[in-house]
């Protein structure tokens, strides 16, 4: 077809999937093994957001490193009021609609925030298949990273709150994976 390895081109389009790009779903099971993933195109509108957005993460990531003795954990302690706020919101707005646990409504946050996530059984180990300020967090990973980690840590406290979970062993390991960052959840519900 296209005379390129299909691991090649597995990754690529998991990078275009991370980009946003392109979605993916399961192919109907045919045989043994596995069933593969079907790729289509997403719809680009003229009205994204998104270069906006990460042009301005990029100028602000570049003021907090020049301004802040310790750029990384300021960056991570913002995001941490951060994901306080947010899972505030998320929990005055789904009253009715309880998550399964308070790893799980992290996860659903970063879902909901862009992040395409995509956790394990019991969300202790949460891919975040897309980012929203990927260019970024390519230019500065220290800085934009380190917010993404204090909402997970400041959601997973306040959700926490609500569910006698803990934040306590927040990890995110940026582009672990290709086309993923694992953020590791080991709250205690």
């Amino acid at each position: 077809m296209t005379g390129t390895h299909a691991n090649t081109v597995r990754e690529h389009l998991e990078g275009l999937r991370g980009a946003g790009l392109v979605r993916r779903s399961a192919a109907p099971a045919s045989g043994r093994g596995r069933p593969g993933w079907l790729y289509e195109a997403t719809e680009l509108s003229h009205d994204d957001p998104r270069p906006e957005y990460a042009g301005l993460a990029i100028v602000l990531a570049s003021v907090v490193s020049r301004s802040s003795p310790a750029p990384a954990e300021a960056a991570r302690v913002a995001g941490v009021q951060w994901g306080r706020e947010l899972a505030r919101g998320a929990l005055a707005d789904s009253a009715a609609a309880k998550p399964r646990s308070s790893r799980q409504a992290v996860s659903d946050l970063f879902d909901q925030m862009g992040f395409a996530a995509e956790p394990d059984r019991r969300a202790r180990v949460v891919r975040l298949t897309r980012c929203p300020l990927l260019e970024a967090a390519h230019r500065a990973p220290e800085i934009v990273c380190s917010v993404h980690q204090g909402i997970a840590e400041g959601a997973l406290e306040e959700f926490g709150t609500a569910s006698e979970g803990s934040s306590d062993g927040v990890q995110l390991l940026p582009f672990a994976e290709p086309g993923a960052c694992v953020l590791r959840l080991q709250g205690t519900s």
